[in-house]
């Protein structure tokens, strides 16, 4: 059916018309009417959300978003009509640019990418960072599209599980609040913050919404208590001027309360006051600041000049905090119309003017700047090592506060708040902060590590004999400083690994040893060293010693061929055994023949039982064993009883099977350890080694079970052993 027929989507069609013709700059009403359709068309069929809506309703409420809320051009509008009809319906790519255009298939190309980087569970992985970052540089209107996209969805969000509630909201407050701070959309921000806070933490969320709401009446009569006075003056001063009083934002609160540890009765700034003037001319902020402070008494560190040096998003603002009525602390802000557009809607602000005086632009070629830098930095490391370093590095462009400080010359420097004189060093050239020695700020010098803050004057000291300290990385904040620091470590990490290597190849050579990989892989490992590069670097800083290295290799080798030839020519079982004199048949020693079963090789102590066997006497088997029951099945008359005699003074073959982790030694002090035990004797030696599993088979002679059973105690304490266990004849 064609949306034409819908009487409701006409209606849709048309409110989002209207909001195209109020708020863009100029548009295409036919490319709209196109994109609406086609993406009716698309998901008529498709499955309802969540909330029981059609799926087209999310689509549209994003368009009326990027209409409204962040006024892009008719390009973004018709790409949030269509950004999800790639990956939800059967249309592809191709048939968006076949219908559409190129600028608009990548848009949509661009939003699908960034939900895969974001949305895959994957988000620590470097390479799905690079893709949102790359969508971005290639036009920003990607990143605004998608977030009108999460926008909706966090409006929505009440009505999926709980699991997807909370995994979607803490992606909202990591990623992309952090993000729409980043670029300048301060009501995008807020909005993220306050949904993502109330699925996060449902009960601190309703608690101070329901304290806001109950004074909510006080307040709003103190705001206009507090504005009259300056409205007042204001008027007599015929300034154009718009002022009102807003709230905090429920999540801002809430950390304002983390932060001081105080209850939200005891925080007072708990709501702002705006003046937004209708100039061009921003010396009437500082006029309007003036009347303010006439009026109410300002408290002098509170005061922010972000118009004469605007934040790095382009905010440009003045704040100051006084003391109104009944000794209340109220936050001020004044600024001009176009500073207010650009404050709440960013980089969007910024698109529209640039679009309107069609000029270049420079905040929004700063913030394009801004993302391929992060893109061209070059890799520290790899592997996991990578994608630690380029999240970091990504989160903290994102959520770092700024300071503004200075070079002896007075040139403006912009830095992350916390940023110390190495970071600043770096901000002004690589090599600077390479050689850097030491600094004096504001005349004085004082140690690398200081924390620097707004107004601060900086001159750094450099020396050509001066390299990068590792232990830099423990203060710098700022990603820059973080990234060359570890490229400088890591390069020299590989100058030092690549000695040490040559130093174990020569040391190798001289004792005419060869040491196949995975031999090799098996050393580092039980040198407890992470990887191969480790090893050489610990030899080329002299903490370990190729010598004594190499000869726990030849001791190992060494101790291997002896196992080799000490294997027995003949199995346990086929060792042959003495039958001891005196045993107990039947309830009386017997002259009858006796010997022992080989499949369980009874000694005295063992429970034992006779088998009269065809030919060759009686056989005495463990009661235990396998065999003898399987035996008696068939023919229980045979079994008779029996029992060692009160006293013996025979040996009796008895054997072991020994396993653990393999090390240098180990045979050794397995056989040391059963010699120095009443002086065993020991018949046999087996051993292998399999993927650095030490497996043994010792064959002893012994007087009896206790004397079995307290050397296999003793082969259980030996360092490495894991497993200790009597053979069992035939059955080992």
């Amino acid at each position: 059916m064609s949306y034409l027929a819908d009487v409701k989507s006409v209606e849709k069609l048309n409110r989002l018309l209207d909001a195209c013709r109020t708020n863009l700059y100029a548009f295409d009403e036919d490319l709209i009417r196109r994109a609406f359709q086609f993406s009716w068309n698309a998901h008529v069929r498709g499955k309802p959300r969540a909330s029981g809506e059609p799926y087209f309703s999310h689509p549209y409420e994003v368009a009326l978003v990027v209409a409204k809320e962040i006024p892009l051009d008719d390009i973004s509008v018709a790409s949030a009509l269509l950004h999800d009809v790639v990956e939800d319906t059967g249309y592809d790519l191709k048939s968006i640019k076949a219908e559409f255009g190129n600028e608009i298939a990548e848009i949509v190309d661009g939003v699908t990418k960034i939900s895969g980087a974001v949305e895959s569970h994957e988000i620590t992985r470097a390479e799905n960072y690079r893709k949102m970052l790359l969508s971005m540089a290639k036009d920003v209107r990607v990143i605004l599209v998608k977030f009108a996209d999460r926008l909706h969805n966090m409006r929505t969000l009440a009505f999926l599980g709980s699991e997807k509630q909370q995994r979607i909201a803490r992606e909202t407050l990591e990623i992309y609040a952090p993000l729409a701070h980043r670029f300048g959309l301060a009501k995008v921000k807020w909005e993220f913050e306050d949904l993502a806070f109330k699925h996060l933490n449902t009960t601190d969320y309703e608690y101070i919404s329901r304290k806001l709401n109950a004074k909510r009446r006080a307040r709003e009569a103190y705001i206009r208590k507090f504005i009259q006075p300056i409205k007042k003056r204001l008027g007599e001063g015929e300034y154009e001027f718009e002022i009102t009083g807003r709230p905090k934002h429920i999540y801002s609160i809430y950390n304002k309360m983390v932060k001081r540890s105080k209850p939200i009765e005891e925080i007072y700034d708990l709501f702002a006051v705006r003046v937004i003037l209708d100039t061009a001319d921003k010396n009437e902020c500082f006029s309007v600041y003036g009347v303010v402070s006439e009026i109410y008494t300002p408290v002098p560190e509170r005061f922010k000049d972000y118009i004469s040096v605007p934040k790095q998003n382009g905010y440009q603002s003045i704040h100051t905090t006084v003391v109104g009525p009944e000794g209340k602390m109220v936050e001020v802000q004044i600024r001009t119309r176009q500073m207010n557009e650009i404050a709440e809607r960013g980089v969007a602000a910024h698109w529209k003017y640039k679009e309107e005086v069609k000029v270049p632009d420079r905040k929004l070629d700063e913030w394009i700047s801004w993302v391929r830098e992060i893109l061209e930095q070059p890799a520290v490391s790899s592997g996991e090592d990578a994608a630690k370093s380029f999240l970091e590095g990504f989160k903290l462009d994102l959520y770092q506060d700024e300071i503004y400080v200075f070079t002896p010359k007075g040139e403006l420097q912009v830095l992350p708040r916390g940023s110390t004189p190495v970071d600043f060093a770096f901000e002004i050239h690589s090599q600077v902060g390479t050689h850097c020695v030491g600094a004096k700020v504001n005349g004085r010098i004082v140690p690398l590590n200081t924390k620097l803050n707004s107004g601060d004057q900086i001159e750094i000291i450099t020396s050509s004999n001066q390299n990068v300290n590792p232990d830099w990385e423990k203060f710098v904040v700022s990603r820059k400083a973080k990234a060359h620091i570890r490229r400088w470590v890591n390069d020299e990490t590989r100058k030092k690994a690549a000695d040490g290597e040559e130093i174990w190849t020569k040391r190798l050579k001289k004792h005419k040893l060869t040491l196949p990989e995975d031999d090799f892989a098996k050393l580092v490992r039980e040198l407890k060293f992470e990887n191969p590069q480790k090893f050489f670097v610990a030899i080329a800083e002299e903490e370990v010693e190729p010598e004594r290295i190499i000869a726990r290799i030849t001791q190992q080798k060494s101790a291997k061929d002896t196992a080799e030839t000490a294997k027995p020519a003949h199995t346990f079982v086929e060792i042959a055994r003495k039958a001891s004199e005196g045993i107990v048949v039947d309830g009386s020693r017997s002259d009858w023949k006796v010997s022992y079963a080989k499949c369980c090789s009874p000694i005295p102590g063992d429970e034992i039982v006779g088998f009269v066997t065809t030919g060759e006497g009686i056989k005495v088997h463990r009661k235990s064993c396998s065999n003898l029951a399987r035996m008696a099945g068939a023919a229980r008359e045979r079994i008779i009883d029996a029992s060692w005699p009160g006293e013996s003074s025979g040996l009796f073959v008895a054997g072991v099977s020994v396993s653990g982790m393999d090390r240098p030694g180990i045979l050794t002090e397995l056989t040391h350890s059963i010699s120095n035990y009443q002086n065993t004797n020991i018949r046999s030696v087996s051993a292998e080694v399999r993927d650095a599993i030490f497996e043994s088979q010792i064959i002893i002679y012994v007087k009896d079970k206790e004397h079995l059973d307290h050397l296999i105690d003793k082969l259980k304490k030996i360092v490495g052993v894991t497993r200790v266990d009597r053979l069992q004849g035939q059955n080992a």
